[in-house]
Formats: structure tokens, sequence, C-alpha cells
């Protein structure tokens, strides 16, 4: 059970990154001041650092929270996901990831910023405590891919991706390495082509939603924005193999 000084402090933890995050849609995350949040909490401001030790620390704790809050809301727009033809499973499954991301980014643009946005001057993520929840959402989607693949579902790809056709040799040996990594956690082959199928498919899509929360194709875009991102990820899903194949 937990004593009363671990309540207030996990109590005063929550305050801090409650108020991080209202400073961070607010001023951004340049602006990212613990002073100014010690001051919001009515302490002063050396009594802060007994939780949060710098700036930078609360910022990666902030983006390693957004990336899970991203992928738990990912995973639970999977499980809602309703009964659809074997033959269409990866596709609906991408376009559900493809939605949920956007929906997510839309909510919360000042996190999408912070994950996906302009690095922030002086500060470098810490690749050992971001990596795990940074990638959750792109594993899944290769998860997507692989399992559509083994059903039969991707179609190939035309270009430098095309079955048959060698990737560049530096570049098809990096991507050669990383699918022998994850072939060892899924227990399967994986072409290095599919890695990339997934990669660009991935990278695309964060550009997709990119463009609409930084008001690149302005602030409605052509006047339907849901009607615009559908089409725009119905063609990713299309580019990367996961095509609508009923009549």
């Amino acid at each position: 059970m937990s004593t009363p000084r671990e309540k207030a402090r996990i109590h005063t933890m929550f305050e801090i990154r409650r108020l991080a995050w209202e400073h961070l849609e607010t001023e951004g995350a340049a602006a990212l001041s613990l002073r100014a949040i010690a001051r919001d909490l009515g302490m002063v401001s050396s009594a802060i650092y007994r939780y949060v030790p710098s700036r930078d620390d609360l910022l990666t704790m902030l983006i390693t929270q957004g990336y899970r809050d991203l992928a738990d809301a990912v995973e639970l727009d999977l499980e809602a996901l309703p009964h659809v033809p074997t033959a269409l499973l990866g596709r609906a499954q991408w376009l559900t990831i493809s939605q949920s991301m956007r929906a997510w980014a839309l909510h919360r643009p000042a996190a999408w910023s912070l994950l996906y946005g302009s690095p922030v001057p002086g500060y470098a993520a810490p690749a050992e405590a971001t990596t795990p929840e940074g990638t959750r959402v792109v594993l899944r989607l290769g998860r997507v891919m692989m399992e559509a693949a083994q059903r039969g579902e991707v179609k190939a790809v035309v270009g430098p991706l095309a079955a048959g056709q060698e990737l560049p040799h530096g570049l098809g040996k990096s991507l050669n390495e990383l699918a022998h990594e994850l072939a060892d956690e899924q227990g399967q082959a994986i072409e290095p082509a599919a890695v990339a199928q997934v990669v660009i498919g991935w990278t695309s899509l964060l550009g997709a939603i990119s463009s609409e929360v930084f008001g690149q194709l302005g602030r409605v875009p052509f006047g339907y924005p849901d009607a615009f991102a559908r089409v725009q990820f119905a063609a990713l899903a299309d580019a990367v193999g996961l095509r609508d194949t009923t009549p």
C-alpha cells in the first residue's frame, strides 16, 4: 500500500505532466520551463527539481508518454475494427491505423508536433528511453503487412521494390539486417523489400498527417478534410500493396 508521501509524489508528478502539456500547447516545446510549471504549482522553483531533474528530462517524459498514448489509441481502434473479409483484413487494419493516427494528431496537435515536428533546439531524445514506445505503431504496421503477405493479400508493387528487382547494394544490406532482426522476433522470414515498403508507408503517413496538422493544406483542406484524408490513406494503402481487389 502506498504511503501518504508516495501518494503525494504521484499526485505532484501527475500535475507536473498535466501542466507541462498545457504549457506545450500554449508556448511550444522550445519555451517549456520547469520554473514556470513550479510557479503554476505554487511551489518554489528549486523544489520542482526533486521531481524532474531538468527540462530535457521533462521533454523525454512527455515524448515517451505521447508515443505511448498514440500507440494505445491505435491498439484500441484496431480492437474495435468490425469484421471484414479476410482478403481485405490487412488493408482494413492499415486504414484503421492511418485514421487513428490522424484523429489523435488532430485532437492533440501540440503532442504530435513534439513527436513528429521540428526538433526542439538544444535537445536530443535519448533513444533508450523513447524507442520502445516510439516504435510501437510502426512495428504494428509491420505486423499488419507481414500477416497480410502470409494470407496472400499483398500485391506486387512497381518500381525498385517490385519482385525480382535488386535494391542498391548498401541499402539492400541495411534493410536485410533489419529484416533478419524482425524475423528473429516474429519467427518468419521477411524480405528486405517488404521492410522498405512498411517504412515508406510509415513515412508517407507521417507526411500526410503532418501536412494537415501544420496547416500546409490550408485550414480546411479542399473544403472536405475527412474525405480527402480517406482518399489519401486509400492511395497509400494501394502504394504499399494492400489493394482493394473486390469488384
